[in-house]
């Protein structure tokens, strides 16, 4: 029997522990901008990773990225970055006036592939981006590797590996340069949010000025309630700082995490277990142990995949396709460039609903659908 409501791809995730807090922040503290919540939010993040390195909130996963580049290149660098990502990756590099240079992806695990991104290094290539697709960090130990042997920073977009670990540490606690997001349907949300996560004094510093128009230790005085009514500006800055509301809601999600991690989790688990041996579908060897997955992408093989996610859909079961090539995109598009491995897996992912309100009812649902296209 198909469901009378649509089975949601994802959702946010909120109730009334969040519209509690926003209410305290309405109702009691009566200031909405950067403030006091921003500062235990930033503070009860940093508990979670276990880290002496400093996280600092701003309004977007996308400011996070954009900050975080601005304060490792420079303008005409040239930044490594697999062309499967969400369009953020790319427009970051190229609003910090720097140049994403496109590179193809290993598809076992939709990370940048080195071989690639070796043979795309010029003398103005100054960073490699990994992006942690659907939590996956992949060989994040060579990447690495390859950015000490090519003088590279390393910005690692973890925009959906909140909570994930690698190698036995969380990803964010480790590495150069870390950005999270924190939109509506991320494993987190603060309504709209993100998060740049480093030890390095030099970024630490632009970005938190950044955030705020550039005003020099302006985060200090908003922290204690207090505006800068005279102050220096250096370099370009931003409107990118959280506000109380979205910290308000990030501290309760954050409360509320373990659950959310237990669920994806064992979705991922369930998916992963019960679309064994079906013909023309192929499954992300992920270890969802360590991976709290932020989306389920599956490889639908033979020219099938447009047609199952039409069949879904005529089902009440709303799926999605995670990414465009930015490559192929009218703005960033080299008509010389090729990468077929991207632009092949492109036509076969396919991603299934997963967000901590899918019931093993709807899953099993899903799961029979496909089943009965396929087979």
């Amino acid at each position: 029997m198909p469901p009378t409501n649509k089975i949601r791809l994802s959702k946010s995730v909120v109730g009334t522990r969040e519209a509690k807090a926003l209410s305290r922040i309405i109702l009691e503290d009566g200031y909405l901008g950067m403030g006091k919540d921003v500062q235990l939010f930033e503070q009860e993040l940093k508990r979670y990773f276990d880290t002496e390195r400093e996280v600092i909130c701003v309004n977007s996963g996308t400011a996070a990225l954009h900050l975080a580049v601005m304060a490792a290149v420079k303008p005409a660098d040239e930044v490594l970055v697999q062309s499967l990502t969400y369009l953020s990756s790319f427009q970051a590099i190229s609003a910090a006036g720097a140049i994403p240079v496109p590179c193809e992806i290993i598809p076992e695990t939709i990370t940048i592939d080195l071989k690639d991104a070796g043979r795309k290094i010029t003398n103005k290539t100054r960073a490699i981006m990994p992006v942690h697709y659907s939590g996956g960090a992949g060989d994040l130990n060579s990447i690495y590797d390859f950015a000490k042997t090519h003088n590279l920073r390393v910005i690692e977009d973890a925009a959906h590996a909140f909570g994930c670990v690698h190698k036995g540490k969380m990803i964010g606690a480790f590495g150069d340069i870390c950005c999270f997001s924190f939109d509506g349907i991320k494993n987190i949300t603060s309504g709209e949010g993100g998060a740049v996560v480093t030890n390095d004094d030099e970024v630490i510093k632009f970005v938190k000025d950044a955030r705020l128009l550039g005003v020099q230790k302006d985060t200090e005085k908003r922290f204690e309630g207090q505006r800068s009514w005279k102050f220096e500006v250096t370099h370009q800055g931003y409107r990118y700082h959280m506000s109380n509301l979205f910290a308000a809601i990030g501290r309760v999600q954050l409360s509320r995490f373990p659950e959310f991690k237990k669920t994806r989790q064992a979705l991922a688990k369930g998916y992963y277990r019960k679309l064994n041996n079906i013909s023309c579908l192929e499954r992300l060897n992920f270890n969802y142990e360590q991976i709290v997955p932020h989306i389920y992408p599956v490889r639908i093989l033979n020219g099938k995949r447009d047609a199952l996610m039409e069949y879904l859909i005529s089902k009440n079961i709303e799926c999605g396709i995670h990414y465009y090539p930015n490559h192929l995109l009218k703005f960033y598009r080299n008509h010389e460039l090729k990468l077929p491995v991207t632009e092949e897996l492109y036509t076969q992912l396919l991603s299934l609903p997963l967000h901590p309100d899918l019931t093993q009812k709807e899953q099993d649902y899903v799961i029979e659908q496909i089943k009965n296209f396929l087979t």
